[in-house]
């Protein structure tokens, strides 16, 4: 989940688990065992690492840098600090005045954005691949030289309490949601809100977000990615010039708390008004890429994904195939699962009736579907099957401008590699079916999982 600063919706990563460390590439060159967007990449002197990804479809460039940091990073009663510090970052330099540059990407014809979740924090353009340098400019000045005053953060402070009334507190889903992950997450940062608690944002400061600017803007804590119609030299020539004279930093080691045991499965409810159509999740807590390379256990991340396919993978998986086209009793169902965390990641499960229809018997369907799942297992023909079409997926990957950044970027940010980006079609193909079943059964137990009903208010 991401908080954009704007109204924009980015494409979903294609794919999950991905990357480890650029630090060891410290020439320009190319990656031997490319196989999906076979990237250059290169470290600059003060740790900037920069990844460009050629795309000669059109005469266009993305470039975004993304910050290792995010939500789970912040002080305990500074929630939605990160998110906070994204909105500033439009408020100007020391040579660039509040929002002059956004103008001048306008002027050009590009568009902007930018987006923060738990573990990172990122800023993109796309503009003609001609205007590069300007977005290079202007993006190194803000990574060394924002300028904040209360004039600009206090008034900004609203804006966000503004966003958070629009697309939480009057929106019963995203209410939901917000409640779910506090239940789930015992303990781990991940249950605090990206874009914070209405009562700590009010309370937020331009002392606050010029520590937060100071302590986690740094080249060494950033990652630079360059994609379109551009030379890899020319990239290299620009980054030195801009980002290359900015000094590195002191950046703190990320310190995360770690969850307890969970021995009971949760429930939440929601009801409102405003709820036209029910709907029931299951989310169970399951690792992260990061997480499960460090335990030995980096297959289970890619039967994950498998398995998330099978069942949940679109209209011909297990979910609508039989709750919605067989059955007939459920509007929508499906299954999710991306690896792309720092820490934790979860499995969820939604189902929802058709209209007029009640949840207890699609949320019945469903737990049969889980409970078939963990005694069954899944078959030999369902993983070959669901491991083809994930395969297929990547090599549509470079289709889009946008997909590389993203898919680089998160992974990158969250403790994968471009050796893991590059891999993971042969890593998808080498899943088995006992990888699969493993991976299932240690993930999908009760006791770590919560049960979130969204219902229509009653009206007697």
């Amino acid at each position: 989940m991401a908080v954009l600063r704007r109204p924009v919706r980015l494409a979903a990563p294609l794919f999950g688990a991905l990357a480890v460390f650029l630090a060891g590439f410290a020439g320009l060159a190319g990656n031997a065992g490319a196989k999906v967007f076979d990237p250059v990449s290169f470290t600059l002197d003060n740790g900037l690492q920069v990844v460009v990804v050629v795309n000669r479809r059109a005469p266009i460039v993305h470039h975004s840098v993304w910050y290792r940091v995010g939500a789970a990073d912040e002080q305990a009663g500074e929630s939605g600090l990160a998110h906070f510090l994204e909105h500033l970052m439009f408020k100007g330099t020391e040579s660039l005045a509040p929002g002059e540059f956004s103008d001048i990407i306008a002027a050009n014809g590009g568009r902007e954005n930018a987006f923060t979740s738990w573990d990172y924090t990122a800023y993109y353009q796309t503009v003609a691949a001609d205007r590069l340098e300007i977005m290079m400019k202007n993006e190194a000045d803000r990574m060394a030289n924002l300028m904040l005053t209360d004039d600009v953060v206090l008034p900004e402070r609203e804006v966000v309490r503004e966003e958070r009334r629009s697309r939480i507190d009057n929106e019963p889903g995203s209410q939901l949601g917000e409640i779910s992950r506090a239940v789930l997450f015992l303990n781990h940062p991940y249950r605090i809100p990206i874009i914070g608690w209405d009562h700590e944002i009010e309370q937020l400061s331009t002392g606050a977000a010029v520590a937060f600017y100071d302590k986690w803007y740094a080249p060494n804590n950033a990652v630079l990615i360059v994609a379109g119609d551009v030379d890899p030299e020319e990239v290299r020539a620009l980054a030195e010039k801009y980002y290359g004279v900015i000094p590195r930093k002191d950046v703190p080691q990320r310190k995360r708390v770690v969850e307890p045991p969970q021995n009971a499965p949760r429930e939440v409810t929601l009801e409102s008004p405003r709820v036209r159509q029910p709907q029931v999740r299951v989310t169970y807590l399951a690792p992260s890429h990061r997480q499960a390379v460090e335990q030995g256990l980096r297959n289970d991340t890619y039967a994950l994904q498998v398995l998330s396919e099978i069942i949940g993978g679109g209209a011909t998986a297990r979910l609508y195939s039989r709750l919605v086209v067989e059955q007939g009793i459920a509007g929508s169902a499906g299954a999710g699962y991306s690896p792309n965390d720092y820490d934790y990641s979860t499995f969820t499960f939604y189902v929802a009736p058709r209209p007029g229809g009640e949840v207890a018997p699609v949320e019945a369907a469903l737990r049969a579907q889980i409970a078939e799942l963990l005694q069954s297992g899944v078959s030999e023909e369902e993983v070959a099957a669901a491991k083809k079409r994930l395969v297929a997926a990547a090599v549509f990957a470079r289709d889009s401008l946008a997909t590389a950044p993203r898919v680089i970027g998160a992974a990158l940010t969250t403790g994968s590699s471009l050796e893991d980006v590059e891999a993971w079609p042969e890593r998808v193909a080498e899943v088995t079916v006992e990888d699969v079943n493993r991976a299932m059964k240690d993930v999908l137990r009760d006791a770590q999982s919560v049960t979130s009903y969204l219902l229509p208010e009653p009206t007697s």
